[in-house]
């Protein structure tokens, strides 16, 4: 038996944006969304590499009043470090070796809209002073200029990395810290939204099948269960590429994917797993400890982490973190004393 693959986009993407899915995990990050987007405050998107935190700020962009002007985007991780000023803050003629004329900068293209910096947890100190006079004060000086420009820029920010960590290891300046996570945003990792996987699995064959102009809109069971069951260390983007490869390979309107690539896939995976899960644990706890144990509510772990408070509870369970009071302020006063020694 197959499933023929007929779902519209509308149904595929029920939030729109090529956001896809319906998990109680990624519907409480799109009320998050829905709540932060009309305003100006800065928003600070937190998940692993490939979890879709561009989609999530282009959702927040295109909700905004600001949906009209543009949205600037910049990958810092992507830029040599003596070039990433100048891409941030423009160029007069001469300011350095090989600038032959003036260039503008980010923050002035994304001037009355939004701009948003990919890996920010990239950025050198001395550059994390000059982002946070920009967020500040809403002004900057070209590189070689003396002209104060003004920008009225709202500043959406996207990191893989633990900040808070990098806060207490003084890698990353405290101050900016608190300035971008104004609003917090945590995306969970493909394998806590697994209900979320047949419908990108659809979503990316009828992608690919029009790109490579096949009919490939038929799978199995049998073969969404092996991809729902799969943990997917790159999230998405590994899925979506999984998905790609099975449509080129695939004789028939059946997919027929190289379901052998996920087991040895995962040869290597056990360790990488664990520190994965170690991360995640250390971050839970020390959330648990911020609020004092409570989970649920406003202030709670659950708001924090940006997860539906059902869904901590279940990734508490698998970690082994007890949800009991007691339990719980056990665990953080060992993970705290473990922390220090």
């Amino acid at each position: 038996m197959t499933l023929q693959i007929n779902s519209t986009n509308r149904e595929q993407e029920p939030f729109g944006h090529g956001i896809i899915g319906t998990s109680p995990a990624l519907t409480s990050v799109l009320r998050q969304i829905g709540v932060a987007a009309p305003t100006d405050a800065t928003v600070l998107i937190q998940g692993e590499t490939g979890t879709g935190k561009e989609l999530i700020a282009r959702a927040i962009h295109s909700l905004s009043p600001r949906r009209n002007a543009p949205l600037v985007t910049l990958n810092c991780a992507a830029i040599p470090a003596g070039l990433i000023e100048s891409e941030l803050f423009g160029h007069e003629r001469g300011a350095f070796t090989g600038a032959l004329m003036q260039r503008i900068g980010r923050f002035e293209m994304a001037h009355g809209g939004t701009l948003f910096l990919d890996e920010i947890g990239d950025l050198a100190l001395d550059l994390q002073v000059k982002i946070l006079r920009v967020i500040q004060e809403q002004e900057f000086e070209r590189l070689g200029g003396a002209r104060t420009i003004r920008a009225n820029v709202r500043l959406v920010a996207a990191t893989h990395r633990c900040l808070h960590q990098m806060v207490k290891e003084k890698s990353f300046r405290a101050d900016l810290y608190y300035r971008l996570s104004v609003f917090p945003v945590s995306l969970p990792p493909l394998r806590d939204r697994p209900e979320d996987i047949p419908a990108l699995v659809r979503y990316f064959l009828r992608k690919y099948s029009e790109r490579l102009t096949k009919i490939v809109d038929e799978v199995t069971p049998e073969t969404l269960d092996a991809l729902a069951a799969y943990e997917w260390p790159g999230n998405i983007r590994q899925l979506q590429n999984f998905v790609e490869h099975g449509v080129i390979i695939s004789g028939g309107r059946i997919f027929q994917p190289a379901l052998n690539r996920l087991v040895s896939d995962t040869r290597g995976l056990p360790r990488s797993r664990k520190t994965l899960d170690e991360a995640a644990r250390a971050h839970i706890l020390q959330t648990l400890e911020e609020t004092k144990g409570v989970i649920g509510g406003k202030q709670g772990a659950a708001a924090r982490l940006g997860v539906a408070r059902t869904t901590l509870l279940s990734k508490m369970r698998r970690l082994g973190i007890e949800s009991s009071g007691k339990g719980a302020r056990d665990e953080m006063r060992q993970h705290a004393f473990a922390a220090t020694a």
